[in-house]
């Protein structure tokens, strides 16, 4: 679709100058004012939005107490715990086709996740209790319009921040790309969260200490988050594929951000919705242990969505190759007579 022009400008010839009656650029200085405003309003907005979600992330370090979110032992557990989460990411970065994303806008949307996280992490606590008298249905709705619309909003703006406007994001698949990475820094930072709120719960934080004792403490609430986590790399590499596809088409980008966004959240809250049930049939009918329960229904579920996120990377793959391969088989030179 054609960028939309006044009449005027339709009409015109291009010989009559349409400054400030059909067109615009930056001529006098009260136009250059203007340029330099809206630059430092749009850096100063971001600006603050980071700054916020700093200072709840140092706020919620200083809850937990400074020795705890540095003691090695924790450290470990929570990269054990992104493990399977890492090599998701790692295998969309790999399937990305075009030009290889480079690392600086990778690390940076993958700490930015990480200070976006402190956005979900507060507006989930609020609102939890406004559910919880509901009982399940409540927690149902929870999940549906809280949870999986808010923290796949917070992970999509870690890219939107920073990656996207970046023009080295510079294909669709891109985006699915930096989504991947922004669930990754997303699944790292709740990880570390959920293992220090467990071993606080059970008492066992305070004797924590590097060695067997540590992954005895931590052990299984690790396994629980590593099976879980690489849900949050998938469905955010949903909600960054479509962010691609409406970087390169901007008449529809609203839509096409939503849509994105709309499919990420449901297969988030159901997931959130179902873990528990779909766990206790699964102990049920196989007499498997509660983990193993959950093991077996976490990779089910997360198998399946992505197994459809990849169908998606793979038809773009293959279209990729078929337009190139048009392209190459066009620029051929004719055979002359002499080379028949």
């Amino acid at each position: 679709m054609a960028e939309r022009r006044d009449p005027i400008e339709s009409a015109s010839d291009g010989t009559r100058d349409l400054y400030d009656i059909a067109t615009w650029e930056e001529r006098t200085s009260l136009d250059g004012l203007s340029v330099a405003l809206y630059w430092l309003l749009t850096r100063t907005a971001k600006a603050l939005v980071l700054l916020t979600a700093f200072v709840i992330l140092i706020s919620i370090f200083a809850t937990i107490g400074l020795s705890t979110v540095l003691n090695p032992a924790l450290g470990i557990l929570t990269v054990l715990s992104v493990v399977p989460a890492f090599g998701l990411a790692a295998y969309v970065y790999y399937s990305d086709v075009t030009t290889k994303e480079p690392l600086s806008l990778l690390v940076a949307t993958f700490l930015l996740s990480i200070l976006t996280a402190t956005f979900a992490a507060i507006v989930n606590t609020e609102l939890r209790g406004v559910f919880e008298p509901l009982g399940s249905i409540g927690l149902i709705l929870f999940f549906f319009l809280v949870v999986g619309p808010g923290e796949e909003a917070v992970k999509l703006l870690a890219v939107r921040l920073y990656a996207y406007n970046d023009s080295r994001f510079d294909s669709v698949l891109d985006g699915a790309v930096y989504g991947a990475i922004a669930g990754l820094g997303f699944a790292f930072i709740e990880n570390a969260l959920y293992i220090i709120q467990n071993l606080q719960q059970s008492g066992m934080l305070t004797d924590l200490s590097l060695g067997v004792s540590a992954f005895t403490a931590g052990g299984e609430i690790t396994a629980i988050r590593a099976f879980a986590g690489p849900g949050h790399v998938v469905y955010s590499a949903f909600a960054g594929y479509y962010l691609g596809l409406a970087k390169f088409n901007r008449e529809n980008r609203g839509p096409i951000i939503v849509k994105g966004l709309l499919i990420a959240a449901v297969i988030h809250a159901t997931y959130n919705s179902t873990v528990g049930l779909g766990t206790g049939i699964i102990a049920t009918y196989t007499g498997l242990p509660g983990l193993s329960a959950f093991v077996v229904y976490a990779t089910l579920f997360i198998s399946v969505f992505g197994a459809i996120l990849f169908q998606k990377i793979w038809r773009y793959q293959r279209a990729f190759h078929e337009v190139h391969a048009e392209i190459d088989h066009d620029a051929e030179p004719e055979l002359t007579e002499f080379d028949r």
